[in-house]
């Protein structure tokens, strides 16, 4: 872990581009962000050619990777996968997410994550669970035969065994007792609503809490409509750390525009990325750009998950969507971590901060991850 100067780079943090940079690594910390190369110390000199720099990048919804689905079978082995698959992408934080499931599945998630923090995990910073509280008419992938309305005994016994690694909740409000979503915010939970049918009121009345986020955006929710706003124009107007899919497949590149116009620095990105599996309730299938699952009752085929990385989504967003390359970066980065309460850790580059960033090209082409001060190789098999 030896001391290096990265010269000849651009650091995108904090919605800027610092240019023609240099960036001192000491052990595995930022030491300084340098502009006179007169300055350097006598330390391994890195030349980037120009390339861009960054944080590394915080997932709060992705369900698989590397061939594991966390939230289907859920087990240390699947994090271990999900872990040196992901820190390949530049993901340094993630949440694997356990959508709707049996009772025992969900409890087996959780026995999991608390096992694997005691062996040391890295990038795995908790769980986020999607369901199974949510509406049954806007469940979409989800099935049906789990979803219910939460009891606060059935919280208060998850997250008793979760030992604090439920990081994050989602929920349809509409369908929960006033007794539940006071316990919630009570013990300080982020508490996302998604797969949703609130109104306007409901959904306003939701966001006015504390901690309070909403669950990929248009998805698995009513649409904007002119005599019925719906959930959609509270958000707008609450404006939560609110999550979106853009890959262009679950959302519209013109329907992540018009978020980000009225949601600003609230807009996050997540991949929600799936990856191939036939066990389980979601059996998730590749259809070119998208992964798709059958329908419990009509049969039909199902939007079940994206195939895509965070450096893809700021792709996407810097040329689909017209946002500059700096505050695609903060949607990745910043804005997540600020979800978490983790910001005075993630989602910058500044000195004394632990050494973890991403090197990519114009191309948004990985070049070098380095995480924890430790160059990761993404030919290697293993971080």
């Amino acid at each position: 872990m030896s001391n290096k100067a990265y010269t000849n780079v651009k650091i995108v943090t904090d919605g800027t581009i610092i240019e023609d940079s240099v960036l001192l690594v000491s052990a595995n910390k930022i030491s300084a962000i340098l502009k006179d190369y007169t300055s350097i110390p006598d330390v391994e000199i890195v030349d980037l050619q120009g390339a861009y720099l960054c944080p590394g990048f915080v997932d709060l919804q992705v369900m698989g990777a590397g061939g594991a689905l966390f939230g289907s079978n859920p087990n240390v082995q699947a994090l271990s996968k999900m872990e040196e698959h992901l820190i390949k992408e530049g993901v340094i934080v993630f949440l694997p997410t356990v959508s709707t499931n049996a009772d025992n599945v969900i409890d087996e998630a959780i026995k999991s994550a608390v096992q694997y923090r005691k062996s040391g995990a890295s990038n795995f910073f908790g769980l986020h669970i999607e369901g199974p509280f949510i509406n049954p008419a806007n469940r979409g992938a989800h099935p049906n035969e789990f979803i219910r309305k939460a009891k606060v005994k059935e919280l208060e016994n998850w997250f008793d065994k979760a030992q604090g690694e439920i990081k994050m909740l989602t929920i349809a409000p509409e369908l929960q007792s006033l007794e539940v979503l006071n316990w919630l915010e009570k013990n300080n939970i982020v508490t996302s609503m998604g797969h949703t049918g609130a109104n306007y009121n409901e959904t306003r009345q939701f966001l006015s809490g504390k901690r309070k986020a909403v669950t990929h955006l248009y998805n698995g929710m009513p649409g904007l409509h002119h005599r019925n706003p719906g959930p959609i124009a509270a958000i707008f107007e609450s404006k939560p750390f609110t999550s979106i899919v853009a890959d262009g497949v679950h959302v519209d590149f013109a329907m992540v525009a018009l978020a980000k116009r009225n949601l600003h620095d609230s807009l996050y990105l997540i991949s929600d990325a799936a990856t191939p599996c036939e066990n389980g309730v979601y059996k998730h299938t590749e259809r070119d750009d998208r992964y798709i699952t059958l329908d419990e009752i009509s049969g039909d085929e199902v939007l079940s998950g994206s195939k895509l990385t965070m450096l893809k989504a700021i792709e996407n967003c810097v040329k689909y969507v017209d946002i500059p390359l700096a505050e695609a970066v903060n949607m990745a980065t910043l804005y997540p971590a600020q979800v978490l309460g983790i910001a005075n850790d993630f989602g910058s580059i500044k000195p004394g901060r632990i050494a973890s960033f991403v090197i990519f090209n114009k191309n948004f082409e990985i070049l070098e991850v380095v995480y924890n001060g430790i160059s990761i190789k993404l030919q290697d098999n293993k971080i």
